[in-house]
Formats: structure tokens, sequence, C-alpha cells
């Protein structure tokens, strides 16, 4: 459960701040939209987990 927060934050993080914070840099902002794709997977596959055992 803590991670699945831990993640949630992460996500938020990088699409409220970072992404603005790229610019005008495609480079920087293709890698932030890669890493919010990879924490919403995360955040699927946790979520999943967590349901199984409440």
């Amino acid at each position: 459960m803590r991670q699945l927060v831990q993640e949630y934050t992460s996500l938020w993080r990088i699409k409220d701040d970072y992404l603005a914070d790229a610019g005008d840099t495609p480079e920087l902002e293709a890698l932030w939209k890669e890493v919010a794709s990879e924490k919403e997977d995360n955040i699927e596959k946790l979520t999943e987990e967590l349901k199984k055992i409440i």
C-alpha cells in the first residue's frame, strides 16, 4: 500500500512539475512521458494486487 502511494505521488510530481519544467526540450519531455507511463503501469499492477488481498 505504501508503494502505491509513492507511485501516485511520483506520478503527480511528474505531471504537475517535471513535464512543465521540461519546457521546449522534446527529449526531456519524451523521457518524463515515458517515466509517467511506467508509473501508471506500476500503479495498475499494484492496485490489482492490493485488490486481491483486501
